[in-house]
């Protein structure tokens, strides 16, 4: 999907339409901690982009207004919308293939084979691109291609509403100009050790050998040299396995107050608890709390119980929650008394 978020904020709100929109963590009078969830095309015309710090998007937004153009509007996230707008599109897709992934809230691969031939499949995709368009009023972009890799690359290529269609044959030739960060798995870490080797493009990364590759980085220099030739065997998986569930929240100001921190890690495993009961899992068997400080310094820890908690004790998680973050807020595990920016609430371990 094209800048879901935004998109599908766009489509809410009639007043919205053509405006710049930005989703993120709260922003008020330009001070905000978190960062860019999504921006539409038009913020992106701003240098507004997602992993932005928020603070810096809103001097952005400023910058445009003093040249007159429209003052970004910032948005609340609100996944509440997006999942039912992200389970409507699930099921237009449905209708045309039998074989769906869901790979995220807006990323959905489909297998299409059974149509023959690439020209019947892309009328298959324009059909959907129609029908998402018509009922949601949101745009997507489609890559079609022999397999994932291939297809997910296409699928960015000619984003807003584009489709790119890539067929066994030509597949090496649409790679080959691809700058190296087109290529699903190297980060921006991985993709400086290959520039600094002179590698900038996927065809400067089928020069070297498996073994240099692998010599360079592991077992993912092996997988990266398969990826380069668009060799890709990856299944299309209906469902994916849950296996943890989290949600954390940056504080306003750094703090140590410990009111404010029980408060907030109360509301946290609530949330995070509410979640575990409609995932159809029966208990979890381990609890990780995050805890960051005012200079990124980032700890975790956790408490694995032998027999799990159910379903039927919130009151006892909330209380081990709350174990594992005393010691933060004292010299046990926080002995130079550091500022909290950040914390967070994970359930692993799932069982059914």
């Amino acid at each position: 999907m094209d800048a879901f978020f935004a998109s599908v904020e766009e489509a809410a709100t009639p007043g919205f339409s053509g405006k710049p929109i930005v989703v993120g963590s709260e922003i008020i009078n330009g001070i905000g901690r978190g960062v860019v969830s999504t921006a539409n095309y038009k913020a992106r015309e701003y240098g507004i982009h997602s992993a932005m710090p928020i603070s810096f998007a809103w001097r952005l937004s400023e910058e445009a207004k003093k040249q007159c153009k429209e003052g970004v509007i910032f948005l609340p996230v609100d996944f509440e919308l997006y999942n039912k707008a992200s389970d409507n599109i699930l099921y237009i897709i449905k209708k045309y293939s039998d074989d769906v992934e869901q790979a995220s809230i807006d990323e959905f691969y489909f297998d299409l084979s059974f149509s023959g031939t690439f020209k019947k499949a892309e009328a298959i995709c324009r059909k959907i691109k129609e029908e998402i368009y018509k009922k949601e009023k949101i745009t997507c972009s489609v890559g079609i291609g022999p397999n994932k890799l291939v297809s997910k690359i296409a699928a960015g290529i000619n984003k807003p509403n584009g489709m790119l269609s890539v067929m066994e044959k030509d597949v090496q030739r649409f790679l080959n100009p691809l700058d190296i960060r087109e290529l699903p798995g190297i980060g921006p870490k991985t993709a400086e050790i290959f520039y600094q080797k002179g590698i900038r493009t996927i065809e400067d990364l089928n020069k070297p050998s498996i073994e240099e590759l692998k010599e360079m980085l592991g077992k993912q220099g092996e997988k990266i040299y398969y990826k380069a030739r668009g060799i890709d065997d990856d299944p299309i998986t209906e469902y994916h396995e849950i296996k943890s569930i989290g949600e954390q929240t940056t504080f306003n100001q750094n703090t140590l107050n410990a009111v404010l921190i029980y408060d907030k890690m109360k509301e946290l495993s609530g949330n995070v608890f509410k979640r575990f009961i409609e995932s159809g899992f029966s208990k979890f068997k381990t609890v990780t709390i995050t805890v960051r400080f005012a200079d990124f310094e980032t700890k975790t820890s956790s408490k694995t119980f032998k027999e799990g908690i159910d379903i039927n004790n919130e009151k006892k998680f909330e209380i081990e929650i709350l174990k594992l973050i005393l010691p933060f807020l004292d010299k046990r595990s926080n002995p130079k008394s550091k500022l909290i920016r950040l914390i967070g609430v994970r359930l692993e371990k799932m069982v059914k």
